[in-house]
């Protein structure tokens, strides 16, 4: 029997396999949100953490820095409208 984390760590795989068809990479992103979730059910904190991660990982490129600095400042307003 397989597990959740295993069937996931299978999509992940099957997403990033160059010799992956197309028709089965669509097919493994689908796959990877469970019913009932979807990608705005991720724990905030977690996201910022990986962010601040991105930010200051020297293997990021700029435009990977860039991005992830829009979005945290983007979380970080959209929180003090609240």
């Amino acid at each position: 029997m397989s597990t959740d984390t295993q069937v996931a760590g299978g999509h992940k795989a099957s997403i990033n396999n160059p010799n992956t068809s197309e028709k089965s990479k669509q097919h493994s992103k689908v796959s990877r949100i469970p019913a009932g979730k979807s990608e705005g059910d991720k724990n905030p904190n977690n996201v910022a953490g990986g962010l601040k991660a991105t930010i200051n990982n020297p293997n990021s490129s700029e435009e990977a820095k860039q991005s992830a600095k829009e979005r945290l400042e983007g979380m970080y307003e959209a929180n003090a409208g609240t």
